[in-house]
């Protein structure tokens, strides 16, 4: 199955698809990267979201993330220690997030950007999708891909 954004609306996918699919791919896509960032850090975030940002890109949304030794650093102002850890530990599941989103939406991503701010405890995943061929049978629009999650 291969999702696309609606050319028209650009990100904000409305309804449930359509197809018969048991769940959405936005929504596969937010329980994969909520297990990978479990696996990653030893928490999983408590609240997370994917949803389209435009035709080429993808935001994964992820809240609570933080586990109560990283609470710890933030609170003696220790953000970039913080955030160089999580940079690290990212990377251990960097190729799985992109295997996930790129499976789950059938078109490849030319790069993966992730961002933490720790005083709000908010992640953020950030997926810029190589550009849309026309060339599978099956594209979904983001209307077709389900509700935004959250």
């Amino acid at each position: 199955m291969r999702v696309q954004p609606d050319p028209e609306s650009g990100f904000s996918p409305g309804s449930h698809d359509t197809r018969g699919h048991s769940s959405s791919p936005l929504l596969e896509i937010s329980n994969a990267t909520v297990r990978l960032y479990k696996a990653a850090f030893g928490r999983g975030p408590t609240h997370a979201r994917a949803r389209f940002a435009g035709p080429d890109t993808l935001v994964v949304l992820l809240q609570d993330t933080l586990t109560v030794s990283e609470r710890r650093l933030v609170e003696v102002g220790e953000h970039e220690r913080l955030r160089a850890h999580r940079l690290l530990l990212h990377q251990t599941v960097e190729t799985e997030i992109r295997a996930i989103i790129e499976q789950t939406l059938g078109r490849s991503i030319t790069s993966l950007i992730c961002g933490l701010d720790p005083q709000r405890d908010i992640a953020v995943e950030v997926a810029v999708l190589a550009p849309a061929t026309h060339a599978e049978p099956e594209v979904l629009t983001p209307q077709q891909a389900g509700p935004p999650q959250g």
